[in-house]
């Protein structure tokens, strides 16, 4: 069984908004930081935000004040809503959740990714 499952990905034209979701698949993860990185063909997995077990985040400067992270406890669910969109936001996007609260590549658990593409 796959412990994250992203979902919410499509293609938006440039300004447009997208609500990304991942879903724990019956985990818990309500003690865990979670995060969401991307990656675009050519270029390294980066981070985008993150969002720990007190509800505090973080975010990559490229998207700050566009991007929100949010959890539900209840629904093990995590959000990524992305406002104010451009072509380079586009790449496959990943969830992860870990013990860590950081925006490099050291959480434990990663979902599958779903696909953004913002056209111009």
């Amino acid at each position: 069984q796959v412990p994250l499952v992203e979902s919410g990905g499509g293609s938006v034209q440039a300004g447009g908004s997208l609500r990304l979701s991942c879903a724990a698949s019956g985990y818990t993860y309500n003690s865990y930081s979670m995060a969401w990185f991307r990656q675009a063909p050519g270029k390294e997995r980066e981070g985008v935000a993150a969002i720990n077990s007190r509800s505090s985040a973080i975010y990559a400067d490229s998207v700050k004040g566009r991007f929100t992270i949010s959890k539900d406890n209840a629904k093990n669910t995590l959000y990524l809503q992305m406002n104010s969109l451009t072509p380079e936001d586009t790449a496959m996007y990943y969830c992860a959740a870990g013990a860590v609260f950081v925006l490099y590549s050291a959480y434990k658990y990663w979902g599958q990714g779903t696909q953004v593409t913002v056209s111009s």
